[in-house]
């Protein structure tokens, strides 16, 4: 049985992403930061082919001990690697705060670097690394300016890793949602959500499946490599 590790992979996206994994008979070893009930609830649905440990990627320990507790559960190797955990802090840039940038970019580009920088060893030859980056580190992001930021350098640094990776034959690439319709986006007001759909030609958001389809392509195409797709419904911002 192949091994997959995820980052952030308790609720939308990320369990989507664990459920697809499954389906394809991989054994997935994923970390989630705060929900203990959400885990426990996706643990449950996907049976013994998930193992989901707590792991806040904003602390560093946290994502040291996640590397560990990753190579103690693949003793034979890691077959794919799926970079999804980021976050964010809504406040205006002049409000934002040293610890407020710090933080989402710790979650979204350190800890990543630091946990394939940890587990490059026992990745192995052929393998999969694949990146959540997002139509807002393509466009401007109208209400925070480091979420976007720390999008564009996963972009960046996808096809940075494709020379790192070139030894393995592992593919990274990243994958960029638009606007997707997750537990966040439904709990919006309706005159925001509208706002967001009125920025896409297809006027509605994605669903997760649309959005998981993208990353089960990465893992199927050998050829796709460095590339960042970009899954808005025609996203202009405006």
């Amino acid at each position: 049985m192949k091994t997959a590790v995820l980052t952030g992979g308790s609720k939308g996206i990320g369990y989507g992403v664990a459920s697809m994994l499954v389906e394809k008979g991989y054994k997935v070893i994923a970390s989630y930061a705060h929900d203990d009930a959400a885990a426990h609830e996706a643990a449950l649905r996907l049976g013994g082919n998930a193992i989901f440990s707590k792991a806040d990627h904003s602390v560093r320990s946290q994502t040291y001990a996640f590397a560990q507790l990753v190579r103690e559960q693949a003793p034979d190797g890691i077959d794919c690697v799926i970079c999804n955990a980021g976050t964010t802090v809504r406040k205006d840039f002049t409000d934002t705060t040293d610890e407020d940038w710090d933080k989402m970019m710790e979650v979204a580009v350190t800890g990543h670097v630091i946990l394939l920088r940890e587990l490059f060893d026992i990745i192995n030859s052929g393998s999969r690394i694949i990146f959540t980056g997002s139509a807002m580190g393509c466009h401007p992001h109208a209400t925070v300016l480091g979420y976007g930021v720390t999008k564009g350098a996963i972009h960046a640094l996808v096809k940075n890793l494709v020379k790192v990776f070139e030894p393995k034959s592992t593919t990274v690439n990243a994958v960029a949602p638009g606007f997707v319709d997750t537990e966040w986006q439904k709990n919006k007001p309706e005159e925001i959500r509208r706002n967001i759909c009125n920025k896409t030609a297809i006027h509605r958001f994605s669903s997760i499946d649309e959005i998981v389809s993208a990353y089960a392509f990465c893992l199927d195409n050998a050829f796709v490599n460095g590339s960042v797709i970009e899954i808005d419904g025609g996203y202009n911002y405006k």
